[in-house]
């Protein structure tokens, strides 16, 4: 059963205790321009892919006046975030295209920035800063084997683009090409992503809001799933929001996985995904716990979705501790807890 997904979640603030957190942790940088700076585009054209197909954003188009300041305060930002902030490399940047996404909750806005000295390029998004999305990209940072760079600044988010080949599009075009390695390669990578999506509770893992990481090795080539998409992080009630297995547009993958694995690999790969997710956990202890801390005392979702959730993981995990879980970031402190705790568990176990 597909499971159901809000049409529209709200954007929650970011809290006093969240910026105080991302200002120790170097994500809280004075930016030159901001996400209203941008919605002041006076015309605008769609954007079609390469097969001619409606993409759903729109390039946008400012009077000379406002694109020139614009242009140089994103090509700031870029320097920012990849570089020391200077303005050396300025010259040498140039603004080709500046999108507006018009679905989804973020709206958000894709700058297109290339270096006229070697055509090479990047994007940067920029988008409202919610306080559900900025817990879900520091969470990808502690809690995954992924690094995300962003930056928040009064009520503006940056991100970084990430790369790889979208989940939908990979499922399409590459599925019928891959060998039986490649098939179970990719089956073991989406168990992991699968139970690593559960466990932080990041939800609406549907194919287009993650990608494929192919990178060559000397005699292989190896296979990564990783998410783009932060928005559902600890806000829906239903558990099968955040386990990726139960979206119809996963189907093919799922089914990839019953044809190529057994299921004591299945199991196995779950229990590495764990033990990583705890290693990682344990390794940045003392700034996942703030940022718990924050989360905890901060308000992401609805208190009818916190109950709902709170019994589901309840009744899937066994554990009572959940009972007491009166925010999402309460329910996500329980499980990282229950995780870490297994894990101590069994390498005690081992160790005596």
């Amino acid at each position: 059963m597909q499971p159901i997904i809000s049409f529209k979640k709200p954007t929650y603030p970011v809290t006093e205790a969240l910026y105080d957190y991302l200002t120790e942790y170097g994500r809280n940088v004075v930016i030159p321009v901001f996400y209203d700076d941008l919605l002041r585009f006076t015309g605008s054209v769609e954007v079609f892919d390469k097969n001619d197909n409606d993409t759903l954003w729109i390039r946008v188009l400012y009077p000379d006046h406002e694109r020139e300041n614009i242009d140089l305060n994103l090509k700031k930002i870029y320097t920012i975030m990849h570089s020391d902030g200077s303005d050396y490399s300025i010259p040498h940047l140039n603004v080709d295209a500046i999108d507006y996404c018009t679905f989804g909750n973020s709206r958000p806005f894709r700058v297109k920035i290339r270096n006229i000295l070697n055509d090479n390029y990047t994007y940067l998004y920029v988008k409202k800063a919610d306080a559900s999305r900025i817990y879900g990209l520091e969470l990808e940072e502690l809690l995954s084997p992924n690094k995300v760079d962003f930056l928040v600044h009064e009520d503006t988010l940056i991100e970084e683009h990430i790369l790889g080949i979208p989940g939908d599009v990979f499922i399409e075009d590459h599925f019928p090409q891959l060998t039986i390695q490649e098939q179970k390669q990719i089956s073991k990578e989406f168990v992991k992503f699968n139970e690593r999506c559960t466990i932080r509770l990041l939800g609406d893992m549907r194919s287009y809001n993650y990608v494929f990481v192919v990178s060559h090795d000397f005699d292989q080539v190896q296979y990564r799933i990783r998410a783009i998409d932060f928005d559902q992080q600890s806000y829906e009630g239903a558990l099968k929001i955040y386990r990726p297995q139960f979206f119809k547009e996963n189907a093919k993958l799922v089914k990839m996985v019953e044809k190529s694995l057994h299921e004591e690999s299945i199991f196995q790969y779950k229990n590495e995904e764990r033990s990583l997710l705890a290693k990682r956990a344990r390794s940045s202890q003392n700034r996942l716990q703030k940022l718990i801390e924050c989360m905890v005392a901060d308000k992401i979702s609805k208190p009818e979705k916190v109950v709902q959730l709170r019994h589901e993981i309840k009744a899937f995990t066994k554990d009572i501790n959940f009972k007491k879980a009166e925010s999402m970031g309460e329910i996500l402190k329980f499980a990282l807890d229950f995780v870490i705790r297994n894990y101590e568990n069994v390498n005690t176990y081992i160790v005596s």
